[in-house]
């Protein structure tokens, strides 16, 4: 069982809303990032991504994602989401293998947490986004 397991401590992993003008029709498309900071490779990558309302009258559809590889200091697109969805608790749970450990870490964006005030130039995407830690 999942409580028998011991996860060790996840760094160097973060996950980004961005965005991007869409050349078209100057509408501003939302995508969601996993980035790897760390020397080496993540492996055999899941990620779950679910929305949901504290008042538990609105969700989402839980999303999975499987990403072979994630290779050190680099980023992997995960999903579009659409900005109805940012009044909702949005959560992705990541997991992911470093040789044959296990690593776990779920990342929760909070309602009306990716604001335009919020948005920052983030380096490593070369957009602007919001980046949760």
């Amino acid at each position: 069982m999942k409580k028998d397991i011991d996860f060790p401590k996840v760094e160097g992993v973060r996950v980004a809303i961005s965005r991007q003008k869409n050349e078209v029709s100057s509408e501003y498309e939302y995508y969601v990032y996993l980035i790897n900071e760390n020397d080496f490779t993540l492996e055999n990558v899941l990620v779950n991504s679910s929305g949901y309302s504290k008042k538990k009258d609105q969700k989402t559809s839980v999303l999975r994602h499987f990403i072979e590889s994630i290779a050190s200091k680099s980023v992997a697109k995960v999903e579009a989401i659409q900005p109805d969805l940012f009044a909702l608790v949005n959560q992705f749970w990541v997991s992911y293998y470093r040789g044959k450990e296990v690593y776990d870490i779920k990342f929760v964006f909070m309602p009306d947490s990716v604001t335009e005030e919020n948005f920052q130039y983030i380096n490593v995407l070369e957009m602007e986004g919001i980046l949760h830690a």
